[in-house]
């Protein structure tokens, strides 16, 4: 017995169709890619914007996929940060990457008390004087303190001390124009940086500041007597502190911003004294002393015997009690009665 086994296989595709629509689709990827290459396509490198042509190997204006690889593998490996930057080229991107560092450094100099010291040899002390003054008037500094003292010995040079405060900015401007005034002996400058202190006093401040707002809310809140006074004892405290690192930070900047000088000026000879008087004037001048010390011993006198004269009732007051008390001492004493002497033995 003979069974048929009927299978039913696929048909079979035609050829003809087969080639229309290889043709179809070779056509439709070849469309699509001339018109995304150019819109989505960075252009190749040695291409020109303005419609140069195109390097060889390329077809129809566009590089061929063997030219394509060949660029790619000649051009020099960037940085991940240039290779692609959505949104953006890499020029751009090298922009950005140079200007976090500056960005990083810090932008406020240093804050710094400075203090200097000068000491100048100079002709005349007054005429010194006066042009240190009106270098400060014209500098916008202030004078602190000023001393002038002529010593009483002539071996001994006359020196003055001033005491100037200038601003920051133009202390070194300041120390130079007194450098023209005469010699300049001995010149300092000393600097101390308060930055941490500034920083550090206004981070306290922002706080307690902050502080300030959280208590004033809670104390805005409905709450018992006593919440209410510990509450405004806080803020008390709180704004105390407050007051307190404010005038230090005012103190602190304004050390800052003006700078102090200690100016020494010493005259270039010995004080000169005057000349000795004469024989005839000294002996003028010793009898004027003489006589105001007569007039003044005599008048002295005068007025010692009136006050005398004044208290004369007291003195006889007294002088009568001690006199009585004496006399009645004499008559009330017991004279003594001596007693007789054994005869001495033979």
């Amino acid at each position: 017995m003979k069974t048929h086994l009927k299978t039913n296989s696929p048909p079979q595709p035609n050829p003809a169709n087969n080639s229309k629509t290889r043709f179809a689709v070779i056509a439709f990827l070849t469309l699509s890619s001339a018109i995304a290459l150019p819109s989505c396509g960075a252009p190749p490198p040695g291409s020109t914007s303005g419609g140069a042509p195109a390097p060889a190997g390329s077809t129809n204006g566009f590089a061929s996929p063997s030219a394509e690889n060949q660029v790619a593998a000649s051009a020099p490996k960037s940085s991940p940060a240039r290779v692609s930057a959505p949104g953006g080229s890499a020029s751009k991107v090298a922009a950005d990457t140079a200007k976090k560092p500056a960005a990083e450094t810090p932008a406020t100099a240093p804050q710094l008390i400075k203090k200097a010291e000068m000491s100048l040899v100079v002709k005349s002390i007054d005429a010194s004087t006066k042009s240190v003054t009106d270098i400060v008037k014209k500098q916008q500094g202030d004078i602190l303190g000023f001393q002038n003292q002529k010593p009483p010995d002539s071996s001994i040079r006359q020196t003055a001390t001033v005491d100037i405060r200038v601003p920051q900015e133009k202390l070194e401007t300041t120390l130079d124009a007194f450098a023209k005034l005469g010699s300049v002996e001995n010149r300092g400058l000393t600097a101390e940086d308060v930055s941490a202190q500034l920083v550090d006093s206004e981070a306290r401040l922002r706080n307690l500041r902050k502080s300030e707002e959280m208590v004033l809310k809670i104390m805005e809140r409905s709450g018992s007597v006593g919440d209410v006074l510990k509450a405004s004892q806080e803020l008390s405290n709180i704004r105390e502190s407050i007051e307190r690192i404010d005038a230090q930070l005012k103190s602190l900047r304004n050390q800052v911003a003006y700078s102090t000088i200690n100016l020494t000026l010493e005259a270039a000879v010995s004080a000169q004294q005057d000349p000795e008087p004469s024989l005839g004037l000294r002996a003028q001048e010793t009898w004027g002393k003489a006589t105001h010390s007569v007039g003044e011993l005599t008048l002295g006198l005068f007025a010692l015997g009136i006050w005398l004269l004044a208290y004369s009732p007291y003195f006889l007051v007294i002088g009568a009690g001690i006199y009585g008390f004496n006399r009645f001492k004499k008559q009330h004493s017991v004279p003594k009665i001596q007693e007789p002497k054994p005869p001495a033995a033979n």
